[in-house]
């Protein structure tokens, strides 16, 4: 084997080894969250946004107490029957259950850190 051959294999065998660091790591960020929660309010938005990777975002509108300002959440939808839910739910007061990944490498899983993995329409 010729020492230029041998830099090629050892540079494809980096590139490999980059390539599945990078996959390992992305695989992690979206399988262990670092938080889990609910939240509640009234479903203000949600639409698919992005020009390469289309993700469903949406943002529900918090209250504390009458009177109050309200707060916005904003969030990230992976899965489509959630994201079914939450269309026909678009205005309607909802329990979202969320799991925040910190860390996720690109913003084709989602524009946010909350991934929405449960929706409760209340009457």
């Amino acid at each position: 084997m010729t020492k230029s051959s041998r830099i090629v294999l050892y540079f494809i065998a980096l590139v490999a080894a980059t390539l599945l660091v990078f996959v390992a790591y992305t695989w992690a960020m979206l399988h262990i969250s670092y938080s889990d929660g609910e939240r509640a309010g009234y479903l203000q938005k949600f639409s698919t946004r992005g020009w390469i990777c289309k993700t469903w975002e949406g943002e529900i509108l918090l209250t504390s107490m009458p009177g109050a300002i309200p707060e916005k959440f904003e969030f990230s939808v992976r899965d489509e029957n959630v994201a079914k839910q939450l269309t026909d739910a678009t205005g309607k007061r909802v329990i979202l259950s969320y799991a925040q990944h910190k860390g996720v490498p690109t913003q084709c899983f989602g524009e946010t850190e909350y991934y929405i993995t449960k929706v409760q329409v209340q009457p």
